[in-house]
C-alpha cells in the first residue's frame, strides 16, 4: 500500500488552463491532465492506494471556494483513493474563523505555498495560521526551499521556516521537497532534530524533465538529489519522518515509486516511506 501526500489536481473546467499556464511559468510539463479523475488514473498505474490533493490559494478570495472544493472531494475520497486538505492564504481576512471551518469539516490539515502567495514563511501572518494549526491538531503542508518557477524567491527557505516554528509553537509540518528543494543540507541542519517536523520526497527524487521551452536544459538531473544524497538526507531525519510525495501532475507517480524502491533501502525504511509513516499523521482510517 502507498500514500502519496503531495498531489495537485483543479476543477475539470479549468484545468487544461491551469496546466497550460502552470507548465509556462515553472518550465515543467505534466503527466496527467490535472483533474481528480486523472490523479486516480495515475495512481492505478502506479500502485498508489491513496494521494492527499494540497490546494495552493494564490489569492484570498479563492480560499473558501477551495475549502468547498475539498470537503466535496473528501465526501466521497475514502472509498475512491483521494483526500484533499484544505487551503488557507495568509492574506485572507478571517483566516481564524476558516481554520475553525476546516477543522469542523473533518479535513486534515492545510496547505501553505509562501512563494506563490507572496508572503515570507516567517511573516507574522504564516506564523499565526502555523500557531492556530497546532492548536486545532491540524497538518500543515508547507513548500520549503527555492521554486523552479522564481528562482531566487528566498520566502520559504529553511532558515525563514525555523524561525516561523520557532514562534509558532507545537504544529505538524510536512514540509514539502525534502525540507527545501535545492538547499538540502540547510534543511537538515534547520529540522533533523525536531520532532514534529516531517518530509517529503516530491520533485527531490529522480529526473527532472523540462517542458522543451529551453528554459532549462534537457533531463537535468542537478535539479534533484542523487540517489546515494537522498538516503543520506533520509538517515540524517529518519525513516519515520519522510513521507512519499510526487508533487503530481509534475511528476510521474509511476516513476516515483520505482525511484524510492530502487535505492536499497531497508525494507522497513521502505514502508516508512511509502505508507506508515503517512498512514500514522493522518490517521489510517483516512488512508487505507
Amino acid at each position: 500500500m502507498i500514500i502519496d501526500v503531495h498531489t495537485h489536481t483543479f476543477p475539470d473546467k479549468i484545468a487544461a488552463h491551469a496546466l497550460e499556464v502552470l507548465s509556462h511559468n515553472s518550465h515543467t510539463r505534466p503527466f496527467s491532465d490535472g483533474t481528480v479523475s486523472g490523479l486516480r488514473a495515475s495512481m492505478r498505474e502506479a500502485g498508489i492506494t491513496c494521494s492527499v490533493i494540497q490546494p495552493v490559494a494564490t489569492k484570498p478570495e479563492q480560499v473558501r471556494r477551495i475549502n468547498d472544493t475539498a470537503i466535496a472531494v473528501n465526501a466521497q475520497g475514502e472509498s475512491a483513493g483521494v483526500i484533499s486538505f484544505g487551503g488557507i492564504h495568509p492574506a485572507f481576512a478571517d483566516w481564524d474563523a476558516e481554520l475553525e471551518r476546516i477543522r469542523e469539516a473533518g479535513i486534515l490539515g492545510v496547505k501553505i505555498h509562501p512563494v506563490y502567495q507572496g508572503v515570507a514563511a516567517d511573516d507574522e501572518r504564516c506564523v499565526r495560521i502555523l500557531k492556530l494549526c497546532g492548536e486545532l491538531g491540524l497538518v500543515v503542508m508547507m513548500h520549503a526551499g527555492y521554486d523552479i518557477g522564481f528562482p531566487g524567491d528566498d520566502s520559504a527557505l529553511p532558515a525563514r521556516i525555523a524561525r516561523a516554528l520557532d514562534m509558532a509553537g507545537s504544529v505538524r509540518v510536512i514540509l514539502a521537497h525534502m525540507g527545501g528543494w535545492r538547499c538540502w543540507d540547510e534543511a537538515v541542519r534547520m529540522f533533523a532534530g525536531r520532532e514534529n517536523v516531517y518530509v517529503d520526497s516530491a520533485f527531490s527524487l529522480g529526473k527532472f524533465v523540462p517542458n522543451g521551452d529551453g528554459y532549462y536544459s534537457g533531463g537535468d538531473e542537478c535539479m534533484m538529489l542523487r540517489d546515494d544524497e537522498f538516503v543520506r538526507i533520509v538517515r540524517e531525519f529518519g525513516s519515520e519522518r519522510v513521507l512519499f510525495g510526487t508533487d503530481s501532475p509534475w511528476a510521474s507517480q509511476v516513476e516515483c515509486v520505482r525511484a524510492v524502491m530502487s535505492l536499497g533501502l531497508a525494507d522497513d525504511e521502505t514502508r516508512n516511506i511509502l505508507h506508515d509513516n503517512a498512514a500514522s499523521l493522518l490517521g489510517n482510517r483516512k488512508t487505507e
